[in-house]
C-alpha cells in the first residue's frame, strides 16, 4: 500500500473510532448522570489508548462545546443537565474574562477565559452555570453560540509576506483574522478597516473574512469615532429610497394639515434644549388661570403626522430605534428634512404637535388634563445656561419663589419670559417634591463632558454643567409621559378595550441583586435593610444617608447598577425607580422610535378607531428591537466618549492627579479622576510594598505585613504611567 494511501486510511480509521467514542462517552455519562469525571479517568473507564488520548481529549473539548456533555470547572465532564442552563448576551472585558447579561433579567454571570469557548462580544450564548460557592457571583461555561452579535468587525489590517490578517480593534473580540489576497479590498498596512466575517473557526482554526471597507489611517481625523460606528454596526447613511421619501414632505405646513387641531400659535411657547442642539421635539409654555391654578403646555412635535406606518423612512427609523450622540457626531434616526426642519420646532415657524394640556395647582398638584392636536408657533430657542441665568437674575434682583399673579401690558418680551420661567421652576420643584415624599429615586450621576479641536482632538475634559433649567423640562417631560400612560388606563376602563400600549418599564431589583448591594454597603460600613418587599422610598431613604459622604458616588454608581434595566413593555408591571403606577415615553419622537408609535396610538384612541391602526410588526417586536438599540446606542456612546478620554491623557503621561478609588478586585484598584471622570488602573504588581490580598466580602485590599488597607471611596493620588488607546486602557501608578 502506498504511504499517501496507508496515511489516508489511518487518518479516516481515527474518525471511525472517535465518532465510536463519542456515543460510549454519552452512553457512559447517561448511566453516572451525578459523576463527574477528568478526561484522563475518563479514557482510563472507557478503554482509550495512551496513542488516542489527546484526539480523545480533543473529542470531549468539541462535545462540551457543541453542548452534548457538560464540562466543569477544573476540566471534568459530566452528563449534560438541562436545567443549569441560561442564556444572554455576553460582555467581555479587555482582561479576556466576561459577563453574560441574562435574559431573565438575573444577576450576571461570570465566564472565565477558559470556559469562553469561541466567543465574541455580544455574541447571545448559551451557558450552563457551575455550583454556586457561598457570597461568590454566578459562574457558568459558553455551551452554544445562538447568535453572533456582530459579523462585521472593525480592525488594524497587516500584511506580510506569506499572508494578510486584520488584528480586531477590541481585544475582547477574538483573535486575528485572516485574509485571503483577493479580498483585501486594496487595504494598505496599517490602515483601519471594516472585515465581515465569513468561516467564524473554531478553538483551534483561526476565523477567516474578507474586507469590505477601508476607513482609513489611525491618525486621521474622525478615523476613530468611524471604527467605533462600525464596530457598533451603527447605520451612517441614509438610502436614497429614505432621503426622497423626506424630501417630498413640503414647509411650511399646509392649511389643509391645521383641520381639526386646537390652534395655539398665540400662547407664549418656546424650547429650551442644550448649545448644540439641532433638532427641537418638545416645546412648554405657561399661563395663570383666574382660579390660581396654572395651565402648563407640553407640546411634542408631531412626527407620526408626515411618517406612515410601513413608509420607508418608518421602516429605517424602526431599524435605527434612536438616535445616537457620539462624541463628535449625531447619528439621527429619522433624516435631517424631518428631524431639522419639517418636525422640528423652531422659532417663529407653525409646527404640528400633539399638546398635554395640564391644569396644576400651585403646590404641583394635577387638577385636570387634556390631549389635543394641535399647531403651535414657538416664540424663541433658550439654550439651559441661558435660562439659568434669567432664573438667577431675576431671583437677585426681586427674591420671586412665590409665584406672581399676573403679567402686565407693559411688561416687555423679555420680562414676560422671565416671569413665566420663574412660574416654571417653581412648579417644577414641587412636582418633584411630590414625587420624592412618594419614594421617586433621585439619581444624578455627573456626565463626562469633551470638548474637541477643529481637528477632532481632544483638547478638554470635565463634568457637563446640570442647571435647576434642565430640571425644569425633566419634570414637565416626566408629569407628560406619566398622563400620556395613566389615560390609556383610564381608556380602558372606561371603554372596556384592551389597548396595547407601549410601556416604559422598571421592574424592582432581583433579591439576588439587593442582597449583592446589602453585602457591599456592608464592607462600606454602612447597613440597609431592604425589607421583604423593597420600595423605592426605601432605597431613596438609604442614599439620603450616605450623601455628602466620600461613599456617596461609589454607593449610588453600584446603587444604579443593582437596579433592573428599563425597558420597553407591551405589559404595565410600573416603573420602579420613579415610583409610577404607569410610565411611556411619549416627548421624543424625533429621536426615539417607541414614542414615535406612542403617538400613533394615542391619537388611534382618542378617534375611538383602534381596529384602523396597523403598526410594521407587532408591538412586542418593537419593544424588543427598541431596547435592543437603546442598549447599543448607550454603549456607543460611551466608547466615543472614552476613546477621546483616553487620547486626552495620553498627553499628561507623567502627570499625577488626585483620585479616588472606584473598584477593588485581585489584580489592582480602580482609581478615578473626579474632575476628568476618567478611570484607570493601578495595578497590584505596582503596588511592590507588601504583599496584598483579596478579600472580595469586604471588597479590599489588604498588606500582608503592613496591614495596610485599599478600599472603595478612599482618596488616592496617581502618576499616569502608560495609555493604549486601542483597548482603551490607562494604567495609573499608586503615588
Amino acid at each position: 500500500m502506498a504511504q499517501d494511501e496507508w496515511m489516508v486510511e489511518k487518518f479516516l480509521l481515527g474518525i471511525i473510532c472517535m465518532k465510536d467514542y463519542k456515543n460510549r462517552i454519552i452512553d457512559f455519562l447517561d448511566n453516572n448522570p451525578s459523576q463527574i469525571y477528568k478526561s484522563r479517568r475518563l479514557a482510563r473507564y472507557l478503554g482509550v489508548k495512551n496513542k488516542d488520548y489527546q484526539d480523545f481529549k480533543a473529542l470531549l473539548r468539541k462535545m462540551a462545546e457543541e453542548g452534548s456533555i457538560l464540562r466543569h470547572k477544573g476540566n471534568k465532564y459530566g452528563k449534560y443537565q438541562k436545567q443549569n442552563e441560561v442564556s444572554g448576551i455576553i460582555h467581555i472585558k479587555a482582561q479576556g474574562y466576561g459577563f453574560l447579561r441574562r435574559d431573565d433579567g438575573e444577576e450576571d454571570v461570570f465566564i472565565g477565559q477558559k470556559n469562553m469557548g469561541n466567543v465574541s462580544h455580544n455574541d447571545r450564548v448559551r451557558v450552563v452555570l457551575f455550583k454556586k460557592g457561598s457570597g461568590r457571583l454566578q459562574e457558568g461555561r459558553v455551551v452554544e453560540i445562538l447568535e453572533r452579535g456582530n459579523r462585521r468587525i472593525v480592525g488594524t489590517f497587516h500584511e506580510s509576506r506569506s499572508s494578510f490578517y486584520v488584528v480586531p480593534d477590541q481585544v475582547k473580540t477574538f483573535r486575528r483574522i485572516y485574509v485571503h489576497k483577493d479580498k483585501r479590498c486594496d487595504a494598505s498596512n496599517g490602515q483601519k478597516v471594516v472585515i465581515e466575517i465569513e468561516n467564524w473557526g473554531d478553538s483551534r482554526i483561526e476565523p477567516r473574512g474578507r474586507i469590505v471597507r477601508v476607513l482609513g489611517y489611525p491618525e486621521e481625523r474622525g478615523v476613530d469615532v468611524l471604527s467605533i460606528i462600525h464596530n457598533f454596526d451603527l447605520p451612517d447613511r441614509f438610502s436614497d429610497s429614505v432621503l426622497n421619501e423626506a424630501e417630498s414632505f413640503v414647509d411650511p405646513v399646509p392649511e389643509s394639515a391645521l383641520k381639526n387641531r386646537i390652534d395655539l400659535r398665540s400662547t407664549l411657547t418656546f424650547t429650551i434644549d442644550p448649545p448644540d442642539a439641532k433638532d427641537f421635539d418638545d416645546a412648554v409654555s405657561l399661563e395663570r388661570l383666574k382660579n390660581g391654578n396654572f395651565l402648563l403646555g407640553v407640546h411634542i412635535a408631531d412626527v407620526s403626522y408626515f411618517v406612515e406606518p410601513g413608509s420607508a423612512i418608518d421602516r429605517e427609523a424602526l431599524r435605527r430605534g434612536t438616535s445616537i450622540y457620539l462624541v463628535d457626531r449625531v447619528i439621527p434616526m429619522l433624516p435631517e428634512r424631518l428631524s431639522n426642519t419639517i418636525c422640528s420646532l423652531r422659532p417663529d415657524e407653525d409646527r404640528l404637535t400633539v399638546s398635554v394640556l395640564i391644569e396644576i395647582s400651585p403646590d404641583g398638584s394635577l387638577k385636570d388634563y387634556s390631549i389635543r392636536e394641535s399647531v403651535i408657533r414657538s416664540r424663541r430657542r433658550f439654550e439651559y445656561g441661558e435660562v439659568q441665568e434669567l432664573i438667577n437674575s431675576s431671583r437677585d434682583g426681586n427674591e420671586r419663589g412665590s409665584v406672581k399673579e399676573s403679567h402686565s401690558s407693559g411688561r416687555d418680551r423679555e420680562e414676560k419670559f422671565c416671569d413665566v420661567l420663574i412660574m416654571m421652576a417653581h412648579l417644577s420643584r414641587k412636582l418633584k417634591e411630590k414625587w420624592n415624599s412618594a419614594g421617586s429615586i433621585d439619581f444624578y450621576l455627573p456626565e463626562p463632558y469633551v470638548e474637541l479641536d477643529r481637528n477632532g482632538v481632544a483638547v478638554r475634559l470635565g463634568i457637563r454643567e446640570h442647571f435647576e433649567s434642565h430640571e425644569i423640562i425633566e419634570n414637565f417631560m416626566l408629569l407628560a409621559n406619566k398622563i400620556v400612560a395613566e389615560h390609556i388606563g383610564r381608556l380602558r376602563e372606561e371603554r372596556g378595550r384592551k389597548y396595547p400600549f407601549i410601556y416604559r418599564v422598571h421592574e424592582r431589583p432581583s433579591e439576588e441583586k439587593l442582597n449583592s448591594f446589602v453585602r457591599f454597603v456592608r464592607a462600606m460600613g454602612y447597613s440597609f435593610e431592604p425589607g421583604r418587599r423593597v420600595t423605592p422610598k426605601r432605597f431613596q431613604a438609604f442614599l439620603d444617608r450616605v450623601k455628602g459622604t466620600k461613599h456617596e458616588i461609589v454607593i449610588e454608581d453600584v446603587a444604579l447598577r443593582t437596579m433592573m434595566k428599563a425597558v420597553y413593555s407591551t405589559k404595565n408591571s410600573g416603573h420602579f425607580g420613579l415610583a409610577f403606577k404607569s410610565y411611556t415615553h411619549f416627548t421624543s419622537p424625533i429621536r426615539r422610535y417607541p414614542d414615535l408609535v406612542v403617538h400613533r396610538l394615542l391619537k388611534n384612541y382618542l378617534q375611538e378607531q383602534p381596529e384602523r391602526f396597523h403598526l410594521p410588526c407587532k408591538l412586542s417586536s418593537i419593544c424588543e428591537i427598541s431596547t435592543s438599540m437603546e442598549i447599543r446606542a448607550q454603549e456607543a456612546e460611551r466608547e466615543s466618549i472614552r476613546i477621546k478620554q483616553v487620547e486626552f491623557m495620553e498627553r499628561h503621561i507623567g502627570d499625577i492627579f488626585e483620585g479616588i478609588i472606584s473598584g477593588v478586585t485581585g489584580f489592582g484598584i480602580f482609581v478615578e479622576i473626579p474632575e476628568y471622570l476618567v478611570e484607570g488602573l493601578v495595578h497590584i504588581d505596582t503596588i511592590n510594598d507588601d504583599r496584598y490580598i483579596f478579600n472580595q466580602e469586604t471588597y479590599t485590599l489588604t498588606g500582608h505585613r503592613s496591614g495596610r488597607v485599599f478600599k472603595l471611596g478612599d482618596p488616592v493620588r496617581v502618576r499616569v504611567v502608560r495609555v493604549v488607546k486601542e483597548i482603551r486602557k490607562i494604567d495609573f501608578l499608586l503615588i
